[in-house]
């Protein structure tokens, strides 16, 4: 594993923000299913959009890297007969939670032996509400050990009620909105309550309607989706937004971390990102905010705890533990256990890792209870990463209010998502 050592200082400057991977796996779904070509552009190319290509590709879909309009991003054209393959495929999903949950569905319209391959924690996270489906269809699958990967699915989805809790992860509801409207009859979806990270359900439904595809929302729980329906491309081209979660750690570093403050640039106001709300959490917390035609800066702020709901936000939690470190009083992060099922379990990994640096720190079983140290943390110590991309730029982020240096072991799992982070980390660093 890789080790990188941060000394301690201040960053300062400005920071073009990767564009969304939330959006990116959506938009290059529906451009790969889409019946025209279609070029999605404005991509940060990291493991997890690779994983979702290939998986495109497995489903015969020809996907073609081209030269992008931005300098340091990616763009895709994407090419489909809208015909599934003929004989069994396999597709290796990385680490990415988001490509399996998203294509076991599309897997399942094949009708041939699908099989859905993983890395590290991935082959183990819950698959349970798509088996559940399966068993009701009888449709034909098999599993490794305890229903994990590797995973095949040998049949056909049928139309009709579909029925999914809302507490386990919303990708399960995305992905059935993405291959719904593939069958020959119409179907309906309930979500049984509550619906946590219900605004990655509204980033879904928003890219499905970009692409002509109907989605008729009966309340916050039913929906219904029409059968027989076309992916149609908006435009030869489209561009993917900035990413509010990545955006989150270079806020939390320009309120806690800065000279004079940092600005975010690329990014969308307007977004359906769920993850934006870092903006209302920090301006409660105390932090000062700008927005211009710039972007968006955070001045040096000195924060406050508060309680935050992971509930639709659950990526932010990482980074915002880390403000609330150094936050004065008390910080409450609740409704956060499905941290623990994530890449690693990022509520065990937080309260380890502030811990070793000094920070006052109770884990919970569905959250953490931090009281702040405006005065700083002390550092001097190596840290885990846990081979996770949230943990290891939280930490990063914490380095900047430690008194002594910290080295980060595993620091390569930034990889998954942002592969350019410590690029950008170094090139903020003042003097």
């Amino acid at each position: 594993m890789a080790i990188y050592k941060i000394e301690p200082h201040s960053l300062r400057g400005g920071v073009m923000v990767p564009s969304s991977k939330s959006m990116g796996h959506r938009m290059c779904i529906c451009a790969g299913l889409s019946a025209d070509d279609c070029i999605v552009d404005n991509i940060a190319l990291s493991k997890d959009i690779e994983a979702t290509n290939r998986c495109l590709a497995g489903l015969g879909v020809s996907v073609t890297e081209i030269r992008s309009r931005h300098e340091g991003r990616t763009a895709f054209r994407y090419c489909w007969d809208r015909r599934f393959p003929s004989d069994a495929v396999a597709v290796d999903c990385g680490e990415s939670g988001s490509t399996l949950r998203f294509f076991i569905p599309l897997g399942a319209l094949c009708n041939v032996p699908v099989t859905f391959t993983g890395q590290g924690k991935l082959v183990s996270r819950p698959l349970q509400p798509y088996y559940d489906i399966f068993d009701t269809q009888e449709l034909r699958y098999r599993t490794g050990m305890n229903g994990a990967l590797p995973l095949t699915v040998d049949g056909r989805l049928k139309p009709g009620g579909y029925v999914l809790p809302g507490d386990v992860s919303s990708q399960f509801i995305s992905g059935l909105l993405f291959a719904l409207p593939l069958l020959d009859a119409d179907s309906t979806l309930e979500v049984l309550p509550p619906l946590e990270s219900a605004s990655y359900v509204e980033l879904t439904v928003s890219a499905l309607e970009q692409f002509g595809i109907t989605v008729e929302k009966i309340d916050g729980l039913h929906y219904r989706i029409p059968g027989n329906q076309v992916y149609k491309a908006p435009a030869e081209r489209v561009e993917v937004e900035g990413d509010w979660s990545q955006a989150a750690f270079w806020l939390v570093a320009g309120a806690i971390g800065s000279l004079d403050g940092l600005v975010c640039r690329g990014l969308n106001a307007e977004s359906l990102q769920g993850d934006k709300a870092v903006l209302q959490i920090l301006r409660r917390m105390g932090a000062i905010v700008e927005e211009d035609k710039d972007g968006f800066t955070v001045r040096p702020s000195r924060l406050h705890g508060c309680v935050i709901d992971a509930a639709d936000c659950p990526d932010l939690i990482p980074v915002l533990s880390v403000a609330a470190a150094v936050a004065d009083g008390t910080t409450h992060i609740v409704n956060a256990g499905r941290l623990r099922i994530k890449e690693c379990d990022r509520l065990a990994a937080m309260h380890s890792e502030l811990k070793k640096i000094g920070a006052e720190i109770t884990e919970e079983p569905d959250g953490l209870l931090i009281q702040g140290k405006p005065e700083g943390l002390a550092g001097d110590t190596t840290v885990d990463a846990w081979n996770d991309h949230r943990i290891a730029m939280s930490m990063a982020v914490a380095a900047l209010v430690c008194k002594a240096p910290i080295m980060i072991n595993g620091s390569e799992s930034v990889s998954k998502s942002y592969p350019e982070f410590w690029k950008d980390y170094d090139s903020l660093k003042d003097g």
